[in-house]
């Protein structure tokens, strides 16, 4: 299956299909366009259908992920209610895939994981970043809300932590997202190849049905508390984009202006 903004590399360690997808986009920091959020779900699920045993997510030039693509947001602030939801609940399938593949997920992160981007980044069951990593929860910065983030972000790092990334939207990096446990581990730029190897060697070497079975597991145990969680959180991002600071957040922001927030 080919994709446009994706890459797609398999290789087999001592027989498991190890699959590598890369964003590519990046003149826009791999910005999650609906395009990408679609044909990343057709990818995760091709991946489950195709048995494989371990996979990467990374993205292709300097950035991760730079979250939302604010260019397609900004066409849809005049959009209908029903266009709002749809997108929404698309973001939603998204991340609710990722954190329910069968096999092990492994996020390598080697530069700027921004607000969509910290969730896909750290929803992976192993989040491999070099020191240069940037993470963000921004949404706040542009009038928006950290709504289905907010719910992993939650269940991940505990509430009172979860308030201080998500009401600040600053920047943290790689040594204090791991302070947090939202990343497993800090990767020094010449040895991440390396470790990569490693773990999915360590990974492919289990038994899959195992895996698949602990991971069903661990999703039955959160999934009343997600159920819930999500279902607000579409209704808080669908309202969002209807706000006026949410409009005036995101033309600011292309427009490389402090924003003029509705008091």
């Amino acid at each position: 299956m080919s994709y446009e903004t994706l890459l797609v590399e398999d290789r087999s360690l001592n027989g498991a299909l190890v699959r590598t997808l890369t964003l590519n986009r990046p003149a826009r920091r791999n910005a999650l366009s609906p395009a990408m959020q679609s044909e990343l779900i057709a990818a995760m699920e091709q991946a489950a259908a195709d048995h494989c045993r371990v996979l990467l997510l990374t993205g292709a030039g300097e950035a991760f992920c730079s979250g939302l693509d604010l260019e397609v947001l900004r066409t849809m602030t005049d959009a209908g209610e029903m266009d709002h939801r749809a997108h929404a609940a698309n973001v939603a399938r998204l991340f609710r895939n990722l954190y329910e593949l069968p096999m092990p997920t492994v996020a390598v992160v080697r530069g700027p994981a921004i607000a969509g981007g910290t969730g896909l980044a750290t929803l992976c069951d192993f989040t491999l970043a070099t020191p240069a990593a940037k993470f963000g929860f921004t949404e706040a910065r542009i009038g928006f809300v950290p709504a289905l983030v907010s719910a992993y972000a939650v269940l991940q790092i505990g509430d009172k932590r979860a308030r201080d990334l998500l009401l600040t939207a600053r920047i943290f990096h790689a040594d204090e997202a791991l302070r947090l446990g939202l990343i497993n581990e800090v990767v020094a730029p010449q040895d991440l190849d390396a470790r990569i190897d490693s773990l999915c060697q360590t990974l492919a070497a289990n038994s899959p049905q195992s895996h698949a079975a602990t991971k069903r597991l661990l999703v039955a145990q959160n999934r009343a508390w997600l159920d819930t969680a999500i279902a607000a959180a579409l209704e808080e991002n669908a309202a969002a984009r209807s706000t006026h600071d949410f409009r005036e957040g995101v033309a600011a922001f292309l427009e490389k202006r402090t924003p003029e927030w509705q008091k």
